[in-house]
């Protein structure tokens, strides 16, 4: 009886143990921080080479990121995410530049596995893009932001590009995101507490 009663017992930890693992990946976060009941969590980067011409472009790849906002505190936020398009010089590579983007596609924790994080079609040059949400108690949000480089001159591709690593960060109610060396600080949205 009692080698049944370890068996089933080692067989429900087992069990318990593995479900508790599929329903949240483990992933190796970039950069985590918790600031006024919010928590970030930023992934690193997964991309290449961008697969379609883009007329006018030349050696163009991209990154794919992901954020994760969660609020760990007792009463709703308002969560407000805009990114215009804005395309950065790299100054370290001639005629070479970054647009970034919010692609609209939701991101969730069982595309953590996939390659680029699921997101499969996007415009690397969206003229704008922005994310609007309430989120309640112990409620998260994921979001995706690409990075998308290109030359405006062809020739040899450059290796000098970056941005191997970005991040989003809280200052107060300020949202910021970084992209070094390229992007640093750059304003991108806020979250006012909703009483």
């Amino acid at each position: 009886m009692f080698r049944i009663m370890v068996c089933i017992f080692f067989l429900v930890f087992t069990v318990s143990t593995a479900i508790s693992q599929i329903s949240e990946p483990t992933i190796n976060w970039y950069s985590e921080s918790t600031s006024n009941g919010i928590s970030i969590q930023n992934s690193p980067p997964k991309g290449g080479r961008y697969p379609k011409d883009v007329d006018d472009l030349y050696n163009c790849s991209y990154l794919v990121f992901f954020t994760r906002i969660t609020n760990e505190g007792e009463s709703p936020i308002n969560l407000s995410l805009e990114l215009s398009a804005s395309n950065f010089f790299i100054p370290q590579s001639p005629n070479t530049f970054v647009a970034l983007s919010l692609p609209s596609d939701k991101m969730t924790l069982e595309k953590v596995n996939e390659f680029t994080y699921g997101l499969s079609n996007f415009d690397p040059l969206a003229k704008s893009s922005e994310h609007l949400e309430t989120l309640k108690p112990y409620e998260d949000f994921l979001f995706y932001v690409v990075a998308f480089f290109y030359q405006t001159e062809d020739g040899e591709w450059s290796e000098e590009r970056g941005g191997n690593r970005a991040q989003l960060t809280l200052k107060g109610q300020e949202l910021f995101y970084d992209m070094p060396p390229q992007i640093n600080s750059l304003p991108i949205g806020e979250i006012i507490l909703n009483e």
